[in-house]
């Protein structure tokens, strides 16, 4: 399956980061441009994939995941400023015959990613 998706864990709580916001965005003419916002369900995915495979082309996405509002969320006692705030993660397509899978492992404190299947 081609198209990009992505899914968040909560490594604080060890379960799906529901109800993350994360902003799709693509290069344009030098600049990032919000394509969509979604939000994670129960858990940590998306509804629909990020991008569909035949709306996939090449070249260079940004997955902006609000890190510090899903935490703010749960109840956390953060220090303002929080240590993260909104995590961009950039990536880019190379082949559209392939997925692209962008998952997030987040505390308040450190976040990572990587390249899923």
């Amino acid at each position: 399956m081609a198209g990009i998706t992505t899914h968040v864990l909560d490594t604080t709580s060890g379960k799906p980061g529901a109800g993350m916001r994360i902003d799709f965005s693509v290069l344009d003419n030098g600049s990032y441009r919000l394509v969509k916002t979604v939000t994670t369900n129960a858990d940590g995915r998306t509804d629909h994939m990020i991008l569909k495979p035949e709306d996939t082309q090449v070249g260079q996405y940004e997955l902006l995941f609000h890190v510090e509002d899903y935490f703010r969320a749960q109840g956390l006692a953060l220090p303002t400023p929080s240590f993260i705030g909104q995590v961009p993660v950039r990536f880019a397509v190379f082949d559209t015959k392939q997925h692209y899978h962008v998952p997030m492992l987040a505390t308040p404190w450190s976040c990572a990613t990587y390249r899923g299947s």
